[in-house]
C-alpha cells in the first residue's frame, strides 16, 4: 500500500514538474505586499531565512490572491495528492486542524519546500498524526518561486475547515 502511494506521488510530482516547465508562468497580482524577490525559489528562501522567521505576505482574505493560489495548487499538482480543495485524497488533507509538523507559516513553507525527510533533518519533529503517513516530497524544486508557494499557502488557509483556534497550529500538537 505504501509503495503504491509512493509510486503515485512520484508520478504526480513528475507530471507537475513537466507541466511547470511547459506552461507559462501564472500572472502575478499588481499590488503584491512584501513579496519575496522575483525568481527566488522556495528552497532558496527557506535556506536563507532563520528558522521561525518566514511569514506569508498574503492574507487568506484577499480573494484575488486566494484565486491565484487555487490555480497554482492545481497547476503544480498539489491536488493530485491532497485533493482539489485540499481536503485530502491519497495523502492527508491540508485544510483541517491536524498540522503534522506545525501550522505556522514558517513550518508549512519549509515542509513544502524541503519535504518531510529534509525538514526532520533540520530539527523539526512530528507533533501530530494523520491517517496517511507517507512522506511529503520536496516541492521546492517544482514550485517555481517562493511567491507562488506563499499564494498556495494563502489558498490553503482560506479553505481551512478545522477549529478556528487551530488555524495556525494547535497548542500541544495538531
Amino acid at each position: 500500500m505504501l509503495r503504491t502511494i509512493l509510486i503515485v506521488c512520484m508520478a504526480a510530482l513528475a507530471s507537475s514538474w513537466l507541466y511547470a516547465h511547459q506552461s507559462a508562468a501564472p500572472p502575478k497580482a499588481a499590488a503584491a505586499p512584501a513579496a519575496p524577490p522575483a525568481g527566488e525559489t522556495p528552497t532558496q528562501l527557506a535556506d536563507s531565512a532563520p528558522k521561525g522567521s518566514l511569514r506569508n505576505p498574503y492574507k487568506d482574505s484577499d480573494a484575488a490572491i486566494v484565486a491565484e493560489g487555487n490555480k497554482l495548487f492545481m497547476s503544480y499538482a498539489c491536488s493530485g495528492c491532497h485533493g482539489g480543495t485540499g481536503g485530502g485524497g491519497m495523502c492527508p488533507p491540508v485544510t483541517n486542524d491536524t498540522w503534522v509538523y506545525g501550522g505556522d507559516d514558517d513550518t508549512l513553507f519549509r515542509l513544502v519546500a524541503y519535504g518531510s525527510v529534509v525538514l526532520q533533518g533540520k530539527g523539526y519533529s512530528r507533533i501530530a498524526q494523520e491517517n496517511v503517513v507517507a512522506p511529503m516530497p520536496p516541492m521546492g524544486g517544482v514550485v517555481k518561486t517562493a511567491d507562488d508557494l506563499w499564494r498556495i499557502l494563502a489558498f490553503i488557509r482560506a479553505n481551512f475547515h478545522g477549529s478556528p483556534s487551530c488555524k495556525y497550529g494547535c497548542k500541544g500538537g495538531g
